[in-house]
């Protein structure tokens, strides 16, 4: 290329021609320098091509210059403008870098050029162009900055920044270096040192350093689980330890966290460096320590524990000393035993292992306890002090011999053949004389006692001296017994008296003595033999008072004196019973008691005598003897010891003199003793185990008598401690003074504890029963080992190591350990590694998977089961390995001439997947010609291209990890686009021989593939009958024609069906399988325990629930019962024990099982029958089918010995005592059925058919046979029935037992009220008892006005006999006063009453008097007229019409609810008694009640008109005319000469005439508009001198008096519309004499008698209205020859034609006879029902007449008739006194 240059100007130019290169070769530049001045040129740079230099004129420079030399044709000159740009030129050049990787690296380049020019920038790496559009970490700036994220090594490099413009080129460099965290160590190492001990030298190769200079190594060390940083200490290692090393290396950037670990590294054991700790002794018994210890601490074990050595010897003693070795390291105790007696000893503990012993614990010295005494005290002498004390002395035994400290002597004192009943006295050790001196006292007198002397310590009394025979001396003898005299005269008498009690001697004779009371001069004494036991005292004053006294006398003197007081001449009598007791000073268990006694019998008192009621006090309850005074005559109170404290007491007294005992006092008040602490513990205490953490605890309760207290503060206190330990004592208050067990819970497992009860009350607390002991039932740990580790051995391994399981936590005997390990990152269910017997503490877990985390834990299990699981998990990876094939390839893309291949990672890696390899060839040609592509790890697909069309391909992938290549997996192509689905395959078949019970045999063809292969099949399986299809697997591998489906249940029909995936997708499913039914299975459940419970004393009752049907896994043929017996108490000092086979070494502590076979699959209980009484079982269940036996359920324990009883008390009777007591008696249940001491009964009763309201329990806590049930209900039938109850619990109960109370006093009427109140009178009505304690004989009514009545305050009392009716009409009481009247009812007695008062007259605001009423008569009606009066303060509602008899002054409602609107009323003299003359009047009713009555209407007859054949005329006609006929019939007869036919009709017209007699007098039922009976008896035969009868001229007699309690009604008389009542059986009401009260003098008393006719002889008529003149006549006698009527009669009711009565003997009983045709009833009638019609007659002898009564229903105050209640079976009642006396 040439250039030409033109200056204009004159300067100097250079021209440089510079070296470039390139990779083509050298290319000179031309470089032009214009010497400018100002400014100069930026620099020319010309590139001149090699070889272009060629002419003459240029020549070429060695230093790049090209010279131009002068064209010889000469100089040609232009004229050229020059245009410079300023130099293009990198001002900001890249410096080096270094950066972390992963942060931001930026390389600067900054240009200074020509604003003209363009600049262009160009980034280079090592040569490379950067470009910076490949990647988007990578950006450019205009400004040519280089900007790299995500730094990484493989941007480490040397950048370049080029530069070019027009105005020049530039480039600079710059290195760029990323620093990293280091790589770990390599081939870390760890190897024991050969110089010093627990040394350990560490090495290993320095790896990368992540482009920075490392600072420093960090050494960490695992001996478990966990990572500690090294110390940088020395000697912390620990002998036998394991230990794990890693290495991490740190630079500037941090430290590396992928350390490299060195292999597990053990050091070896050495001898233990410390010595046990806490040695301590403590003496047990007298030739046994017990030493304790703990081990040395865990970091100077030095290596697993093998034993311990102890080390012991005499203290002080040059001996050689013991050894004991132990070879069980847990075991922290030892009982040195065969001791010596009260000796110290020295002892230490070293502990040891395989390498050998270490060091002693320090000395500890304990003496031995104190034993007994081994000889007796020697040279015993003993003899008689006195009469009651014997001397003995004795020399010490040898000190050698006492075996302790010697704590004293007894003295010991017996009768001959009375060994047990030992008279001791304990004498102090006499340290300072050789002869020890000591007196037994209290001996009985002139006795032979045996004498012996021992010596005793603090464990016990040594053996007794050989005894001595001694008699204590003789004495005075006691009071002669039983002082009497006999034979009294006036100047003599016998004495009599028995030997004394106590002889104190040989009796040598009797002294008497008398002498007059009160004058010892007058005494006489005489002597009389031993032999004597009479005398007869003569010579004494008659009716002179004597002392006489009687001794007994031995060689000693006289002895006691019996004294007595007697007059002469009168024998002595029995005493009287003591007067006025009163009680004083009463504490919890004395009364002091005051009285004064009572007549003496003539005699002195020799003995005094105090009964009490306890607890329940009564007129029925029993007394007892409680205290007895003797030898005092003259006490004047006394003081009644040994009571119960809180308890009920009445006391009475009395005196005994020598004839008898006194009847007993009057009771004294009731007494409450004060409270005290209970003075007893429960007995009958036990435990029983209950569960693992609760205990069973049992007593009997304190008697109520025991309460000593308020009951509802008696309860009771458990304490309880575990029984090696005696801190953390706890109780428990009990608050149910009946309850008799507890379970103790919150216990620990399989611990052994104490416990004791004491009774408590509001006062303190009682005694503690005596200490039993129980342990808890064994259970599965409640923790895991310790220590746990673990560390991967190989690719499929790990072992697994841990410590004990702490001692608390056991909770019973390990007998082995479980690895329990899962795959961390799967939900899969967790492994069990078994380990059998405590002594392995490491197991090498073998088949897992490789390269995969586990979580590792360790648990214990006992025989109950499992425990808990080591926490916190232990992670550990197994070591990796080649990694499996890659899965799920699949062709997604498949061209003629690529295909796209995608795939999974491999679903075992093994390791950390590096990278993929892909080989591909066609199907027919040889592998070498194979396409090898090498991938990431992270790439999933892969497209292979230039590939045949319509061939079959091979690929082949595999992965890598660092342990290298795995297994490859192939899959074969077609490369066509005809691709399809594959069909499906055929019908899965399973031939029976492959038919498993969980799994089967599934065979298949597959369908056509679609020209895609297969790559995988599915296979679903559902169960039958349900219709829902479950995948089992969808990897079946594409070339199986047949699968083991498995996972199924036994006995269970199944269908199969299959598809075929390539990949296109999935097939149809094929057809569905025939059915096909897994075989059976062992089953996989045992059944369910729910109780095992005591059934007898050698049977338990087991109750369970077979598994679910599906875990039967068949057909159920039956049940297995596995028992043994479990022998606890040979654990009772059990720590733990180191076993290697469970199943032989358990055997020690249990006996084999024993095994029944229950055939029966229905069964859910079973009695276990033949046990061994008081022994615990273990009982465990399983069932079986045709396969075999399924598991064995949870262990069940249970106490065999104590059942409940199973059969109820026999024979039980009950006796009624009282009325609110029963006697209870029974048999015990069979003693075959006891099972067991009863221990008590629980009675339970309750009211007949009201158990559920008022059932009552009363418990007997001894087993008595019988019980008083008090506090009862009266005549109350009650349902009892008894259960027998042992230590094990309560029985069955007895069949109820029926029995009632006796009858009692009723308890008030439950209300009285008051209705139809007038001025005269009131119907008063009551209720029936609320209880009625009886049967009801009636009620007693007794009223009597407030204040006297015209100064007479007359009492009236009725009597109504039986419960019904409940109401009574009163007619006699006068006007305005007001009335008190009282009922009460009456069973045996009668009971409390109720009362009410209520004021006769018109209340305030009631109607005044209408006018009087005047009447009128229409042949036999008559009508009553009236005015109205003053309404009052309401409207008049109705009227009510009264009348009266004249002659009788009681008005009786007639009418009653007439109509408001009337004035008037007619009433048919049907109504009224015939020729009776009546009264009326008329009262208003209003809403405030009877108003005042009218005056009194004029007097009316109620006298029919006679008719016409009544006339006299008359009957002289029909006289005259029957004359006339009789005399022509006899006229006829005569001719005939029939004489015979004649007689016959004379005597059959007598007969005629005879009993054709008129009735003399009848009955008839008077019915008012008031709807009730006013019963009146017709044709009343008066005397002559009754001046009514005179007037009258018609005889006429009060009607019976019918007992409304007794009528009945028909069904049909059921109409509310009318009340009357109509007797329907015999009864009479009569009349009892007026009975005078003491305090007020009763008129009359009426009684009501249902159950008497007119049977008695005589009849009084008591009445208050006797006070009153008018009826005295109408009671006189009758005249002699008067026949009287039937006192009491009653026939069906005929007003115009009464029937006859029939004539009955006066002497018989009343009979009842029924009409055959009863006549029609006036209307308004009630009919009777027919059979219960009744006519009586009797004829009794008394003058007086009866006691008229009209039965009336109560009605309410102010109602109409048709609001009055409707009675049924029950009549109302009321009582018309009328005084009427007839003759006949």
């Amino acid at each position: 290329m040439h250039y030409l240059v033109f200056l204009r100007c004159t300067r100097r130019i250079f021209l440089q021609i510079l070296r470039a290169e390139s990779q083509f070769g050298f290319c000179p530049i031309f470089t032009l320098f214009l010497s400018l001045s100002p400014p100069p040129l930026p620099q020319v740079n010309v590139c001149w091509p090699v070889g272009s230099v060629q002419l003459p004129r240029f020549t070429l420079l060695e230093s790049g210059s090209l010279l131009v030399s002068p064209n010889s044709r000469g100089i040609d000159e232009a004229a050229a403008d020059l245009l410079v740009w300023a130099r293009t030129r990198i001002t900001k050049p890249p410096v080096d870098q270094s950066v972390i990787k992963g942060t931001k690296a930026v390389m600067s380049c900054g240009v200074t050029h020509d604003p003209s020019v363009s600049v262009r920038y160009v980034w280079e790496k090592s040569g490379s162009v950067v470009d910076v559009s490949t990647s988007p970490r990578l950006r450019l700036d205009p400004d040519g900055t280089l900007h790299l994220s995500q730094t990484w090594s493989g941007d480490i490099g040397t950048y370049t920044c080029r530069v070019t413009s027009v105005g020049g080129n530039d480039s600079r460099s710059a290195h760029l270096r990323v620093r990293q965290l280091p790589h770990a160590p390599e081939i870390p190492s760890a190897a024991l040192s050969q110089v010093e001990k627990r040394a350990i030298n560490l090495t290993w190769a320095q790896a990368f350093d992540g482009n920075s200079p490392l600072i420093r190594y960090i050494l960490e060390v695992s001996e478990n689980s966990e990572w500690t940083m090294d110390r940088g200490d020395r000697g912390w290692l620990i002998p036998a330890r394991s230990y794990q090393f890693r290495l991490c290396a740190v630079n500037d950037v941090g430290r590396d966290s992928s350390a490299r670990r060195t292999d597990r590294l053990s050091l070896p054991e050495e001898p233990p460096s410390a010595p046990p700790q806490t040695v301590i002794a403590s003496g047990r018994t007298n030739q046994s320590i017990m030493i304790q210890w703990q081990p040395p601490p865990e970091s100077h074990q030095n290596g697993p524990l093998q034993g311990y050595i102890i080390r012991y010897c005499l203290s002080g003693l040059p001996v050689d000393c013991q050894m004991k070795n132990i070879t069980r390291p847990d075991q922290n105790n030892l009982l040195l035993e065969d001791l010596i007696i009260w000796t110290n000893y020295e002892m230490e503990v070293a502990a040891y292992n395989r390498a050998g012993r270490g060091t002693y614990s320090h000395k500890v010295t304990e003496w031995t306890l104190q034993g007994v005494p081994t000889v007796p005290p020697g040279n015993v002498q003993a003899e008689p002090f006195n009469s009651s004390t014997v001397r003995l002395t004795w020399s010490a035994p040898s000190p050698q011999f006492i075996n302790g400290i010697n704590q004293g002597y007894k003295l010991l004192a017996w009768e001959a053949g009375q060994e047990e009943d030992v008279t001791m006295v304990t004498v102090r050790p006499n340290f300072q004389d050789s002869v020890h001196v000591g007196y037994v006292t209290g001996l009985k007198k002139f006795t032979e006692y045996y004498i012996s002397v021992l010596c005793f310590t603090t464990p016990g009394d040594g053996p007794r001296s050989p005894p001595h025979r001694l008699r204590t001396h003789e004495d005075k003898p006691g009071a002669v017994g039983h002082l009497s005299f006999t034979e009294i005269l006036d100047t003599s008498l016998k004495v009599s008296w028995k030997d004394p009690n106590e002889k104190n001697g040989v009796l040598t004779g009797y002294r008497i003595s008398w002498e007059e009371f009160n004058r010892t001069n007058t005494r006489v004494t005489h002597y009389l033999p031993n032999l004597t036991q009479e005398y007869r005292v003569t010579g004494l004053t008659a009716l002179t008072t004597y002392t006489i006294q009687v001794a007994g006398m031995t060689s000693k003197g006289q002895g006691q004196l019996s004294s007595s007081t007697i007059s002469s001449g009168v024998p002595p009598e029995m005493p009287g019973p003591p007067t006025n007791i009163a009680i004083s000073n009463i504490g919890p268990r004395s009364v002091a008691l005051q009285f004064k006694p009572g007549y003496d019998g003539k005699t002195s008192i020799s003995r005094w005598q105090v009964e009490a009621q306890i607890g329940i006090i009564g007129e029925n309850e029993e007394w007892v003897m409680v205290h007895q005074l003797p030898n005092e005559p003259d006490a004047r109170s006394l003081e009644v010891l040994d009571l119960n404290p809180y308890t009920s007491y009445r006391f009475r007294m009395r005196q005994v003199n020598i004839v008898g005992t006194s009847p007993p006092s009057q009771p004294s008040r009731k007494i409450q003793t004060l409270q005290a602490p209970p003075d007893i513990s429960p007995y009958n205490v036990t435990l029983r185990t209950a569960s693992e953490t609760s205990l069973w605890l049992r007593w009997v309760p304190l008697p109520e008598w025991e309460y000593n207290g308020d009951q509802e503060l008696v309860g009771y206190r458990v304490q309880y401690s575990r029984e090696t330990s005696k801190e953390g004592v706890l109780s428990h208050v009990i608050s149910d003074r009946l309850e008799r067990e507890f379970t103790i819970e919150d216990l620990e497992e399989w611990t052994e504890y104490e416990v004791r009860v004491q009774a408590i009350n509001g006062l303190g607390s009682g005694p503690w029963s005596q200490p039993v002991q129980g342990r808890t039932r064994e259970s599965v740990p409640s923790c895991g080992p310790t220590n746990v580790s673990a560390f991967a051995t190989t690719s499929s391994s790990i072992l697994v190591r841990w410590g004990e399981v702490p001692q608390t936590d056991r909770n019973g005997l390990i007998l082995g350990y479980k690895v329990v390990y899962k795959d961390r990152g799967s939900d899969s269910v967790p492994q069990y590694w078994e380990v059998e017997g405590n002594t392995s503490h490491s197991v090498q877990l073998s088949g897992l998977g490789k390269y995969v985390l586990y979580e590792i834990q360790v648990l214990a299990f006992t025989r109950i089961g499992d425990g808990r699981s080591s926490r916190p998990s232990i992670l550990e990876r197994t070591l990796d390995d080649v990694p499996g094939p890659p899965v799920g390839i699949l062709f997604p893309e498949v061209r003629t001439g690529s295909v796209r291949l995608i795939w999974q990672p491999p679903a075992q890696p093994n390791g950390i997947i590096l990278a993929y390899q892909i080989t591909h060839r066609r199907n027919t040609s040889n592998s070498n010609a194979a396409t090898v592509d090498v991938l990431s790890p992270s790439a999933r697909q892969y497209t292979a291209s230039g590939l045949k069309p319509e061939s079959v391909y091979v690929f082949r992938l595999t992965a890598q990890t660092r342990k290298g290549w795995g297994e490859a997996a192939e899959a074969l192509v077609v490369t066509t686009e005809k691709r399809a689905r594959p069909q499906p395959a055929s019908r899965p078949t399973v031939p029976q021989e492959d038919v498993q019970a969980r799994s089967v045999m599934l065979s298949w063809e597959p369908g056509s593939d679609g020209l895609s292969p297969v790559r995988y099949y599915t296979v679903q399986y559902r169960e039958l009958p349900d219709s829902n299809w479950t995948v089992h697997s969808a990897s079946v591998n594409h070339e199986a024609s047949s699968y083991i489906v498995d996972s199924l249940k036994p006995f269970t029909s199944y269908q199969f069906r299959v598809k075929a995936t390539n990949d296109i997708g999935d097939s149809e499913y094929s057809q569905e399988s025939e059915a096909v039914t897994t075989l059976q299975d062992a089953p996989d459940k045992a059944p369910t325990i729910l109780s095992v419970t005591p059934h007898t004393t050698t049977s338990v009752l087991v109750r369970w629930e077979p598994p679910a049907e599906k875990q039967i896994n068949g057909v159920l043929l039956g049940f297995r019962v596995r028992y043994r017996e479990l022998q606890y108490d040979r654990l009772r000092s059990f720590t733990i024990r180191t076993i290697n086979s469970p199943a032989s070494n358990w055997a020690e502590l249990t006996a084999p099982y024993s095994v029944r076979n229950l055939s029966e699959s229905s069964l859910t209980q079973y009695e276990l029958d033949n046990l061994s009484k008081h022994k615990r079982y273990e009982i465990r269940l399983s069932v079986y089918n045709a396969v075999g036996e399924g598991p064995t359920s949870t262990p069940q324990e249970v106490f065999v010995g104590e059942a409940v009883p199973t059969a109820p008390p026999q024979s039980v009777t009950i006796q009624s005592s009282t009325a609110t007591q029963l006697d209870v008696t029974w048999s015990p249940p069979p003693l075959d059925s006891q099972n067991g001491d009863i221990q008590g009964y629980k009675i339970y009763f309750w009211e007949f058919q009201l158990q559920n309201e008022t059932e009552r329990l009363r418990t007997m806590f001894l087993p008595e046979l019988g019980v008083k049930i008090k506090n009862l209900t009266g005549y109350t039938t009650y349902m009892i029935s008894v259960a027998a109850f042992n230590a094990a619990g309560d029985g069955p109960r007895s069949p109820p037992t029926r029995g009632r109370t006796q009858q009692a006093a009723p308890s008030r009427p439950s209300f009285l009220h008051f209705s139809e109140l007038t001025t005269t009178s009131v119907n008063m009505s009551w209720g029936e008892p609320g209880q009625a304690n009886g049967i009801i004989e009636g009620y007693r009514l007794v009223y009597e006005p407030c204040t006297p009545v015209d100064g007479v305050s007359k009492i009236v009392t009725v009597d109504v006999k039986g419960s019904t009716p409940l109401w009574m009409k009163i007619k006699d009481l006068a006007d305005g006063v007001t009335y008190n009247f009282r009922i009460r009812a009456k069973t045996l007695t009668y009971g409390p009453e109720v009362e009410a008062n209520i004021t006769t007259g018109p209340g305030e605001g009631a109607p005044g008097p209408p006018g009087e009423p005047f009447i009128s008569r229409y042949g036999t009606a008559l009508t009553l007229h009236w005015t109205s009066g003053d309404p009052g303060r309401a409207p008049i509602t109705r009227y009510v019409i009264e009348a009266r008899p004249s002659d009788e002054g009681l008005w009786d409602i007639l009418i009653k609810d007439i109509p408001k609107e009337v004035t008037s009323y007619t009433l048919n003299l049907d109504m009224l008694r015939e020729g009776v003359t009546y009264d009326f009047r008329v009262i208003g009713v209003n809403d405030y009640g009877y108003g005042s009555p009218s005056a009194p209407s004029p007097s009316i007859s109620a006298q029919k008109v006679s008719p016409f054949y009544e006339e006299w005329w008359f009957l002289v006609v029909i006289a005259l005319v029957g004359l006339i006929f009789i005399l022509l019939l006899v006229f006829i007869l005569i001719i005939r000469g029939q004489s015979k036919k004649y007689t016959k009709k004379a005597d059959s017209g007598s007969h005629s005439n005879s009993t054709s007699l008129p009735l003399s007098h009848g009955e008839m039922v008077r019915l008012d508009e008031g709807r009730f009976p006013a019963l009146e008896l017709n044709n009343r035969r008066l005397s002559v001198k009754n001046s009514f009868c005179r007037k009258n001229g018609i005889y006429t007699r009060s009607p019976p008096r019918p007992s409304p309690g007794s009528l009945h009604y028909s069904d049909e008389d059921v109409s509310t519309k009318y009340n009357d009542l109509i007797p329907a059986e015999n009864s009479s009401l009569t009349e009892k004499h007026s009975e005078i009260s003491d305090s007020q003098g009763s008129d009359s008393e009426y009684e009501v008698d249902q159950n008497r006719g007119g049977q008695q002889k005589t009849h009084s008529f008591v009445n208050h209205y006797i006070s009153d003149p008018t009826y005295y006549n109408s009671w006189r006698r009758q005249q002699k020859g008067v026949s009287r009527p039937p006192a009491y009669g009653y026939t069906q009711p005929e007003p115009l034609h009464p029937q006859p009565l029939a004539e009955q003997d006066p002497i018989q009983p009343t009979t009842n006879t029924t009409p055959r045709h009863p006549p029609p009833l006036p209307k308004g009638s009630r009919t009777p029902t027919p059979s219960l019609l009744s006519c009586s007659v009797s004829e009794p002898p008394s003058q007086h007449g009866t006691l008229l009564y009209s039965s009336r229903p109560p009605s309410s105050l102010g109602c109409s008739s048709t609001q009055q209640p409707s009675y049924r079976g029950a009549s109302p009642l009321s009582f018309e006194p009328r005084l009427t006396h007839c003759s006949q």
